[in-house]
């Protein structure tokens, strides 16, 4: 297996933190301290009363702990102080679909074990792929404790819960997100300030080892495969309409959008009536959802029309990638359950290289051989199904309908990201640029569908992992362009308001941010900008290299 390409910003010395600051603009220095106070803000805990609340599920706080585990007197207390009600979950949980939480009297908060970052002030649960770009940013500013605590959340969740999960709320117990656990492990262990010791670290790192594993084994199941590719596909591995919609009226919007679209409707849309008799009941348990058992499915009905089964298995699929809500996987990404998308199989390819490099740290050479070949038959695979020499660029593949998306996504930097394209690739891509690039930073597509993950917004992790992967290619001057554009963008809307936030809009390099459909607000924090903001400010400090190109991609 050949090396992979590692970010260009690890490869710095850990001294350039700390040249931010010297090279920041007044603009940046307000944006820093910022987001210095930020982490503290956005930091929840067991033992933190306002930390237990759910704005989603309006009841008192209920806290889940694991089936396996003794009570923590940390529990105990709070259990009198914050008027909380501590229940244990009914099963053992070994792997994600093991348990069903609708089964549950009540939805709560899975217990963890260390404080943890959220995305933003809405939150009270920690996210999986926030969480990366959250720790990122820990370590850059000298919070390795914090970073290291949310690292061991996850391995907690694994041996607990089954795998990473979407966050910890009981809701979520059926999916995961985005796969970036070895990434978050390799973070921690290249910092030095993490461990006391090599022996430490490498302790560490044989004990989180085998629950990367299993974390790894998720994606591999049969429900996770794109169909005969070798490729992988994001599913929920629960059953009907996620449970967090239950006060929410996202669904009905989805029927009302599709109504006023109808030739945008992939076949989503059956009627049906809102209060069916017992035989359009068992008919819908099979067309639709079942609205006997399922609150949210009994409420999603809109002008005589409600959502097919194929709809209910997209929209939880949506929910893992991460991306929700865009229309680049069908209308209200109802269709991501058909794809094997480049985002993920980068990030699978990533994962084994990492998991190749572990073992060959721990000594374990058979396993080391295995995950080379693992990322050998992976890149294999994304060469045949996602990258189209034609287009110069990666597309994500409809294994159902056995052709590539039709569109292009801001995803097909990824690959870079990973290390998986060749140099010839890397450079196609690269001159996709202008597909994406904007005044504020890169835009996620071309599609103005009017929600939040398509064009004109640019988020944080997306704009990172660009910049990151034609750095890693040397692309040097297309990556420190990208990072001014989209620090820029976060400092003016700092000036402009005193905030940062989940999204921004690209096109007038601000937050002014207006999505028409699907989820509205723009979430004030914000974790993983705070992160991507300070990894963009260490590579924009880096002293520039003699080998910096001098083209420029435009």
């Amino acid at each position: 297996m050949k090396p992979v390409l590692r970010f260009a910003s690890m490869l710095l010395p850990a001294v350039l933190t700390s040249m931010v600051a010297s090279a920041a603009t007044p603009d940046s220095q307000k944006t820093r301290v910022y987001i210095d106070h930020a982490w503290d803000t956005l930091t929840r805990s067991m033992d933190d009363c306002a930390s237990l609340v759910d704005p989603k599920v309006p009841t008192r706080p209920v806290i889940y702990l694991p089936k396996d585990l003794p009570m923590p007197a940390s529990l105990e207390r709070i259990k009198q102080s914050c008027n909380a009600d501590v229940r244990v979950l009914p099963k053992v949980i070994r792997q994600l679909g093991d348990f069903s939480p609708e089964h549950l009297p009540v939805q709560g908060l899975l217990y963890l074990p260390h404080p943890y970052v959220v995305p933003g002030g809405f939150f009270n649960e920690m996210y999986g792929w926030d969480s990366y770009f959250i720790v990122l940013g820990l370590i850059a500013d000298h919070r390795a404790a914090m970073a290291r605590g949310i690292v061991e959340n996850f391995l907690f969740e694994i041996e607990h819960y089954g795998a990473v999960l979407n966050a910890n709320r009981t809701y979520y117990i059926s999916r995961s997100q985005p796969p970036f656990l070895t990434e978050m492990m390799r973070a921690v262990l290249d910092d030095p300030a993490s461990f006391h010791s090599k022996a430490e670290a490498h302790a560490w790192l044989a004990h989180a080892y085998p629950l990367a594993l299993r974390d790894y084994a998720t994606w591999t199941r049969k429900e996770h495969r794109a169909g005969d590719t070798g490729l992988a596909r994001y599913f929920d591995l629960g059953t009907g309409p996620v449970l967090e919609m239950r006060n929410s009226d996202y669904l009905r919007g989805v029927i009302d959008w599709l109504l006023a679209h109808p030739s945008e409707d992939p076949g989503y849309l059956i009627k049906a009536s809102e209060h069916p008799d017992d035989a359009e009941a068992a008919r819908l348990k099979v067309a639709s959802c079942d609205v006997r058992a399922s609150a949210v499915c009994a409420g999603a009905w809109s002008k005589g029309y409600r959502l097919s089964a194929d709809y209910y298995l997209g929209d939880p699929a949506m929910r893992e990638s991460g991306f929700d809500t865009n229309f680049h996987f069908g209308p209200f990404g109802g269709s991501t359950h058909h794809y094997a998308p480049v985002d993920l199989n980068s990030l699978l390819y990533r994962y084994e290289c990492d998991l190749h490099d572990f073992a060959v740290q721990l000594g374990l050479d058979a396993d080391a051989q295995r995950w080379a070949q693992a990322a050998d038959a992976r890149k294999a695979a994304i060469d045949k199904y996602l990258w189209r020499p034609e287009l110069g660029m990666y597309r994500d593949y409809d294994f159902v309908a056995g052709k590539p998306s039709a569109e292009p996504y801001l995803t097909t930097f990824y690959p870079l990201w990973a290390g998986v394209a060749s140099a010839q690739q890397a450079s196609a891509v690269r001159a996709k640029l202008p597909l994406f690039e904007r005044m504020g930073g890169l835009t996620m597509s071309q599609h103005r569908s009017g929600v939040q993950w398509d064009e004109p917004f640019g988020w944080a992790p997306t704009n990172w992992l660009a910049v990151a992967g034609l750095d890693a290619y040397g692309f040097h001057d297309d990556a420190r362009r990208i990072a001014t554009e989209f620090t820029g963008t976060v400092d003016r809307s700092f000036a402009s308001d005193g905030t940062i936030r989940e999204k921004y809009n690209m096109e007038s390099g601000n937050a002014d941010v207006k999505v028409s459909a699907g989820y509205t607000e723009n979430v004030i924090g914000f974790g993983w900008t705070n992160g991507v903001y300070l990894k963009l400010q260490n590579l924009l400090a880096a002293p520039p290299s003699a080998a910096h190109q001098t083209t420029d991609a435009h």
